[in-house]
C-alpha cells in the first residue's frame, strides 16, 4: 500500500500564513525595539527566517534570528542556541516551529528559555495538529488540523515552492 500525499497548504497559502503571523507578532510587540525569532532547527528555523523577512518589510522592529538546536531523540540533553543567554535576557522572544504534534519539541524549547528573565514569550507554528501530550499551545498558528495519530504532516520550506501535506 502506498502512502497518499494530500496537500493541506499550497505555496501561496503558506506565504499568506507567514504574512498574517508576522503581523500578529508585530501587533504583540508593537512597543518593542527588538524581537528575537528563535527557530527550532531545521524547519522551524527556515520558518523563522521567512517571518523575519516579512517583519523587516512591515515594521521597524529589529528582528534577530536565533537557531535552537534540540536533540529530538534525546530531548533531555542540553538545548543549544546560536545566541548567548545575555543576548536574549529581558527581550521579547518568539519560539518558532513548523508543526506542533505532541508538543514535546516546543515544551523543551520553552523550558530552555525559562532559565533567563524575558520580557515576553510567544510561540508560533505553521501547522497545529491537536495531538498534544504536553500542556503547550501555539500563540500564533497558520492552520489547526485534526488528524489521526498514524498520519504525518510534512512541511517543505526550501526551494522555490513551499508546501505542507498530509501522508
Amino acid at each position: 500500500m502506498t502512502a497518499t500525499k494530500n496537500t493541506i497548504l499550497t505555496h501561496q497559502e503558506i506565504q499568506h500564513k507567514i504574512r498574517r503571523i508576522a503581523y500578529q507578532i508585530y501587533e504583540s510587540n508593537v512597543s518593542e525595539k527588538e524581537v528575537i525569532l528563535a527557530g527550532i532547527d531545521s524547519n522551524g528555523y527556515l520558518l523563522a527566517q521567512k517571518l523575519k523577512a516579512t517583519l523587516d518589510e512591515i515594521s521597524d522592529i529589529t528582528t534577530v534570528l536565533c537557531k535552537v538546536i534540540i536533540d529530538k531523540k534525546h530531548p533531555l540533553e542540553a538545548v543549544k542556541t546560536s545566541l548567548k543567554e545575555e543576548e536574549y535576557t529581558n527581550k521579547s522572544i518568539v519560539l518558532v516551529d513548523d508543526v506542533l504534534n505532541s508538543g514535546s519539541t516546543l515544551i523543551y524549547g520553552v523550558k530552555h528559555f525559562l532559565n533567563v528573565p524575558l520580557k515576553q514569550f510567544k510561540t508560533v507554528v505553521l501547522v497545529n495538529r491537536n495531538h498534544k501530550k504536553y500542556p503547550v499551545k501555539a500563540d500564533f498558528k497558520g492552520i489547526s488540523l485534526s488528524t489521526s495519530i498514524k498520519e504525518h504532516v510534512e512541511v517543505i520550506l526550501e526551494g522555490d515552492t513551499y508546501e505542507a501535506f498530509l501522508q
